[in-house]
């Protein structure tokens, strides 16, 4: 069973490689006065791991949240 998810994230990482060397294209990007340039992988990487946390925060609070409805 090793054997299988080691072959499943070797896909994932040649995957990935291939999806930066494909998009490294220059994208501009503004939030309100803030701007930047960087490459489109770069940019994906950014928004996956601020939704990552921002998600992971949200199940973190909301678990608390029942757990503590649960014991009053």
């Amino acid at each position: 069973m090793r054997w299988f998810y080691l072959a499943i994230v070797i896909v994932f990482v040649v995957a990935l490689i291939i999806f930066v060397f494909q998009n490294n294209a220059s994208v501009d990007v503004s939030f309100l006065a803030l701007g930047a340039t960087l490459p489109l992988a770069v940019l994906v990487f950014v928004v996956y791991v601020l939704g990552a946390l921002s998600g992971g925060s949200l199940y973190a609070l909301i678990r608390r949240s029942v757990a503590g409805s649960r014991r009053a």
